[in-house]
């Protein structure tokens, strides 16, 4: 799917044709947009049991917050498996699909999902399984990617003390046990990792930085690029006081304990974790492109509602009307507008006017609060002629 794509569900009266033919009436929406801005599609929307006047009103608010959550979900998730496909696009649209298939595939195609979300239920009833929906669909996502967040923090940890450098990374491997005071009641030997350009400053300094330091004990183990590793001896008794010098004259002391075995611990660790790493990967891939999927889809079964909602609001009862998919671009989405408002302003009553060289004109004083509190209003806070949410799926 293209980035620049935007999609506007429009919903008009049947009575845009004289015969009130919902055919012909999609014909005439399809001549309003014309092919020069964007490509119109009929989209089915069944009826829904319509409650009060008031609870309508209540419903059209519900689903303008809910269909801010469908979209933020659909996004986070999105942004989710650009993550952990590291932003490899080619991959990314692989996953994003709804059923298997492009999402633009499931618009143009769009039926109401009957069996889940059954539409011979109270529209409360349904806007509630649907809330449910997309809060299960972003708490799972949340979870496996948090823990995957984790898995991955601990490996990248691990893999870091194997290839860091002398400053950080494991020792096990690096120093000799021949080297290091163990089982003695009064020393103690410390591993200083000191920065190439400071060893001079060290080897002159580390017998009085602290008192009782056993006398030239220092013993260089390992070099790497940045640094070199010293094992020093001192009394136990001024080991913090020595440790704490060491920070003071930007050595770092390393915190090593000597394990039989340790290197081959370390090994089994670093692959245990690198394959629950691969395993929750792949976990959350799939749970990312499922819930991408199942995200969209409820996403635009809460559009088909506020289509609906405000259908009833805005051309009142009986209902008869015909709702188009309209495909654009960003650019000409304005374009898609301005024609539809020269074709139906007339819908709006009094909020519309024209000026003298005939352009449509909007009279935002004829436009009631009653008219807001019903919602009837443009995404972008303008009251429209007509029922038009306009929307983008990235």
């Amino acid at each position: 799917m293209s980035k620049n794509t935007r999609y506007l569900l429009v919903s008009l009266p049947a009575s845009i044709s004289p015969t009130n033919d919902h055919d012909e009436a999609l014909t005439a929406l399809r001549s309003a947009v014309t092919t020069d801005y964007g490509t119109v599609f009929p989209f089915s929307i069944p009826e829904f049991k319509i409650g009060t006047l008031d609870a309508l009103v209540q419903q059209a608010d519900e689903l303008a917050k809910l269909e801010a959550a469908c979209e933020g979900v659909v996004g986070k998730v999105g942004d989710s498996l650009k993550t952990i496909l590291e932003g490899d696009e080619s991959k990314i649209s692989k996953h994003k699909t709804v059923n298997d298939k492009p999402a633009e595939q499931y618009l143009k195609s769009f039926h109401w999902n009957k069996v889940k979300y059954r539409a011979d239920k109270p529209l409360g009833e349904i806007i509630g399984t649907l809330q449910k929906e997309i809060t299960s669909i972003d708490n799972q996502v949340k979870e496996k990617y948090n823990s995957y967040n984790q898995i991955k923090t601990n490996l990248t940890a691990l893999q870091r003390r194997q290839t860091g450098n002398l400053a950080t990374r494991s020792l096990t491997s690096i120093v000799p046990p021949s080297l290091l005071i163990r089982d003695s009641e009064y020393l103690e030997t410390h591993l200083i990792a000191v920065p190439l350009t400071l060893t001079k400053d060290f080897l002159r300094t580390y017998e009085t930085l602290a008192p009782m330091v056993v006398p030239r004990s220092a013993v260089q183990i390992s070099t790497d690029s940045e640094f070199a590793l010293y094992a020093v001896t001192t009394f136990k008794k001024h080991s913090l006081e020595f440790v704490h010098k060491c920070r003071e004259s930007k050595w770092t002391p390393r915190d090593f304990k000597f394990k039989e075995e340790g290197a081959g611990e370390e090994k089994r660790e670093l692959e245990r974790v690198g394959k629950e790493e691969e395993k929750v990967w792949g976990e959350a891939v799939r749970l990312g492109r499922t819930a991408w999927g199942e995200g969209v889809m409820c996403w635009v079964h809460v559009l088909a509602l506020r289509v609906f909602v405000e259908t009833v609001l805005r051309y009142g009862l009986p209902l008869n009307f015909v709702c188009g998919l309209v495909r654009t671009t960003g650019k000409l989405a304005k374009k898609v507008r301005s024609s539809l408002d020269v074709s139906y302003s007339y819908l709006g009553g009094n909020a519309f006017g024209r000026d003298k060289k005939g352009r449509v004109t909007k009279d935002d004083s004829a436009m009631s609060a009653d008219m807001q509190a019903a919602g009837h209003v443009g995404d972008g806070g303008e009251y429209s002629a007509y029922v038009c949410y306009e929307f983008e799926i990235l």
